[in-house]
């Protein structure tokens, strides 16, 4: 609906009665079929009242995305990249767009090394060598220009007035910033913004003037003011002065791709996910298939056997990830080889023959040949969707902001195999088909993924959480389908995660699969692992849920 103002009285009417409209907490029922579910509560309420003013759930998801940059800093950004599955319910039609940062053309595969072929600690995380160009602004302009129905600038604005006029900090979020002050600190423009002398407090309102000011020349003057215009040049400016190797012609010839989503088949579903230079839907679909052999119900969801299962399904996804996968641009490598039901049928048959834990000497030998990130879901009432993961990848990227633009840049050249064999931030080992190289985008573990049954969005969902985004979905998704838990009961299960190397099988709490010593797995316990934005279609409604591993997340349904 349009509203138009015309009075003090009017604007509360209108103000009350919208509120009337909308339910909200961590768990969102919706009964018209329209759901926004992020990480941020500020960002929710923002993309729920684009869909309550008449807008699709693309004018939202850009409308989250920008949001997201100002009032969660850690992962949402401008300054980084990301993947989203857009699902046209008028076409019929789902696609992926692939804005993921890429390589600066003077990149080159020994980058990160020493003289002696050593790694340089720090150089691909924490200096100016360590980030990609970024995707997100082009990656919204291009969705907005194919999908979008409100003028792009409506939907930048509440941004704006964010970063301009500052929001109040939550305790989790004040600690985080008092968290990584040493961070911070490395940089002058990061610290001026960031580091408060007497620490960040419940509270506080943080206010973000460079980036206002970034935003609504962004808004102003569209896509080409981050890639060609005064952002471009005060970022790319910013990197030589101290020794970054960032070009023009790096943001000129930066182009975000539509492409077709990788999808498989898991019992009566169809599952849709991203593929590369994304490893998320391709090792979620290995999974699946592999899992799809064994009657998971039998075992029960806690049952040591299920998580068995499970783990060498991961196990085996995951060796095959570091042996294989990379920018398809760059690797010809056939994923129809590892995604295959028949391969998945002798992998299943190797862990049906053991009762303990299966030796993967050599990835594919059986075939013939940060946690900082964020996700939102979306759907509106005419059942577009949207599924978005998008990141700095560490927490606040390389925590470099470049002079006058309040933006965090990434440090996602981690992401690639900076030496073949050495793992990266998240314990990743990779090959030479993730190696360094010009203009090559990094390998990812985000894993946007929507799920279809007879046809229509039945489960959106999405997660953070570096190497353990893939097997977070991959544990949701199958407490949907396979133990029939309904979406908050499914998110708040407790979660395992392997990833082939390390070598060690991470549980999510101390109390969960006790005797989990019984299949010869080295342990480590975490506090979280993962963190879903989920939407599900059940009873003839659609609900959402704000995983509760994270305080500030919200999803509202909009009636």
């Amino acid at each position: 609906m349009k509203l138009i103002l015309t009075s003090f009285k009017r604007n509360l009417f209108i103000f009350l009665f919208l509120i009337s409209l909308i339910s909200f907490s961590s768990l969102s029922i919706s009964k018209h079929n329209a759901v926004v579910v992020t990480r941020h509560h500020l960002a929710t309420d923002i993309g729920s009242k684009i869909l309550l003013e008449g807008g699709n759930a693309f004018d939202a998801a850009i409308s989250v995305a920008f949001a997201l940059a100002v009032v969660n800093p850690s992962a949402g950004n401008i300054g980084g990249g990301g993947f989203a599955l857009l699902y046209d319910a008028n076409k019929k039609t789902i696609e992926s767009i692939d804005y993921r940062e890429r390589a600066p053309i003077k990149a080159k595969e020994n980058m990160f090394l020493d003289e002696n072929g050593n790694v340089i600690k720090g150089l691909s995380t924490s200096s100016f060598l360590a980030s990609g160009i970024p995707g997100t602004v082009d990656g919204m302009y291009k969705i907005h220009k194919k999908y979008g129905s409100f003028p792009i600038s409506k939907l930048i604005s509440p941004a704006i007035d964010l970063a301009e006029k500052g929001f109040t900090l939550s305790k989790f979020q004040a600690n985080y910033f008092n968290k990584n002050r040493d961070k911070f600190s490395k940089n002058p423009e990061t610290k001026k913004i960031f580091v408060k002398k007497d620490m960040w407090k419940k509270g506080d309102l943080f206010k973000q003037k460079d980036l206002a000011k970034t935003l609504k020349r962004i808004s102003n003057f569209g896509r080409d003011e981050f890639y060609s215009g005064e952002t471009a040049k005060k970022i790319i400016n910013y990197y030589k002065k101290n020794g970054g190797i960032f070009t023009q012609n790096d943001f000129l010839n930066y182009q975000s791709k539509f492409k077709p989503p990788l999808c498989t088949t898991f019992i009566d579903y169809d599952i849709c996910s991203m593929s590369l230079p994304s490893s998320g839907g391709i090792v979620l679909s290995q999974s699946l298939n592999i899992l799809e052999n064994f009657d998971l119900t039998s075992y029960g969801h806690d049952s040591l056997e299920y998580n068995r299962l499970l783990t060498e399904a991961m196990r085996f996804s995951f060796a095959d990830r570091s042996e294989f996968l990379g920018d398809a641009d760059f690797n010809n490598f056939d994923i129809s080889k590892i995604t295959s039901k028949k391969y998945a049928k002798t992998l299943a048959s190797i862990i049906k023959s053991s009762k303990s834990k299966v030796a993967i000497d050599s990835p594919g030998k059986y075939f013939n040949e940060s946690e900082e990130t964020t996700h939102f879901s979306i759907i509106d009432s005419n059942g577009n969707a949207v599924s978005n993961t998008y990141t700095l990848n560490t927490a606040y990227g390389s925590g470099i902001i470049a002079k006058g633009t309040g933006i965090l840049m990434n440090n996602e050249m981690d992401d690639f195999s900076i030496k073949p064999g050495f793992p990266n931030f998240f314990g990743l080992v990779g090959s030479e088909a993730n190696k360094v190289e010009s203009k090559k985008a990094p390998l990812s573990s985000m894993t946007p993924t929507i799920v279809f049954q007879e046809g229509k969005p039945f489960l959106i969902t999405g997660s953070p959480g570096g190497s353990t985004i893939i097997s977070t979905v991959l544990q949701l998704l199958l407490n949907v389908l396979i133990f029939d838990m309904e979406i908050d009961e499914a998110s708040k299960a407790k979660r395992i995660h392997h990833q082939w190397k390390p070598d060690v099988l991470f549980i999510e709490n101390e109390k969960y699969l006790k005797d989990i010593d019984e299949l010869s797995f080295d342990t480590i316990y975490r506090e979280r692992i993962g963190e879903t934005h989920s939407i599900l279609f059940h009873e003839n409604r659609y609900e959402g849920f704000a995983d509760l591993r994270r305080p500030d997340g919200k999803a509202i349904s909009v009636h």
